[in-house]
């Protein structure tokens, strides 16, 4: 008799495991940013001062500081290379697939082998500073796609806006406003971290002795980047008033709070490192520092342009409640409008599956 074989599996990815990944994937990416820094800091640029390799043939790095400082930053690169696999991968055998999250996926592979080519070419060349400050920015770019790629995968495919100011469509004016406020926090925190690159290439901090540095006085660089930091804390205020005064959705006050605090924080940190020398410590968690702000400005910004609504939360309960006497059918999502309805609201016992 002929044998038959056994029928193919299919592999599925549920939502909640792809949003873990994706998760994983902005960690790590932050990790990298961190590893970098201490490279930078601790002198160790040219540890390994070939690529792919350590040193001429050899793959791992011999028992010294520097190299193995640097050693160990390439391997969290090829950590971060593994999670992206794992995202595009998921992204592809993700139930339900949706073509949003498979496109951001590849954005990440994209941006990581761009990463790559551009840190070998970092080290061939012994660490110029528009080669490490272009490394630098390029890892703030891949953080922005992993932001939206996590808060795309955390939340359903078709959500309901949450309501501002109690009314169930917000004028067109104030909706353009809110957008263009979001454009603007993401362009100033762009500029702040864009001369805070421009001041870490003047400083002392260049990776190895005699790594080049940018020929400019600091004092003007850091005046500069100083009055960006003013100036997006005056915006940042104004924006946290602004929102109050709207009755804007908790989760969007939530994340103005959050980058208020990171920047007054990044802000103080800068000033004290400025007047104490740069010590490498300091430098570190400013670097560190910088990498927060940024993830909690694409969240803000993200929120600020579009709140979403929890997978579980319906706002068609927020906008139109039953009274408290009555219950809500089991399968049944309360009216807002019929358009609400057919397009937009998701009910409860398949939002976890969208």
């Amino acid at each position: 008799m002929p044998r038959t074989l056994p029928p193919v599996t299919r592999v599925e990815v549920s939502p909640t495991t792809y949003r873990k990944i994706t998760l994983g994937a902005l960690i790590l990416l932050t990790l990298i940013i961190i590893s970098g820094g201490a490279v930078r800091l601790t002198g160790s640029g040219l540890g390994c001062p070939d690529w792919p390799t350590c040193d001429n043939d050899q793959l791992v790095a011999p028992l010294e500081v520097h190299a193995m400082i640097e050693f160990i930053n390439r391997l969290i690169t090829g950590l971060v290379s593994a999670i992206v696999i794992a995202a595009v991968l998921g992204s592809h055998f993700r139930l339900p697939r949706r073509t949003d999250l498979v496109w951001l996926s590849w954005g990440l592979v994209a941006g990581v082998l761009a990463q790559i080519i551009l840190g070998g070419l970092v080290v061939l060349y012994e660490l110029p500073p528009v080669l490490v400050i272009g490394h630098f920015l390029l890892s703030m770019v891949l953080l922005w796609n992993a932001v939206i790629l996590h808060a795309r995968a955390s939340a359903p495919r078709s959500y309901a806006q949450q309501p501002w100011q109690n009314s169930q469509k917000q004028p067109t004016d104030t909706i353009k406003l809110r957008s263009w406020l979001g454009n603007t926090l993401v362009a100033i925190t762009s500029a702040v971290i864009v001369t805070g690159t421009i001041v870490t290439g003047a400083g002392p901090h260049g990776g190895d002795v005699d790594a080049e540095r940018i020929n400019v006085a600091i004092s003007d660089v850091a005046r500069v980047h100083g009055s960006m930091v003013v100036a997006l804390l005056c915006m940042l205020a104004g924006l946290m008033l602004w929102l109050r005064l709207q009755h804007a959705p908790e989760r969007v006050q939530f994340w103005s709070r959050t980058v208020l605090g990171v920047a007054l924080a990044q802000g103080l940190i800068g000033y004290v490192q400025y007047f104490t020398g740069v010590p490498e410590l300091l430098v570190g968690i400013h670097i560190a520092g910088a990498a927060l702000l940024w993830i909690a400005t694409v969240f803000f910004w993200l929120n600020l342009r579009s709140p979403l609504t929890s997978p579980i939360a319906s706002s068609a309960v927020a906008v139109n409640p039953l009274p408290a006497n009555k219950a809500a059918p089991v399968n049944e999502v309360s009216p807002v409008n019929t358009a609400a309805t057919v397009n937009n609201a998701v009910p409860v016992d398949k939002a976890a599956t969208a």
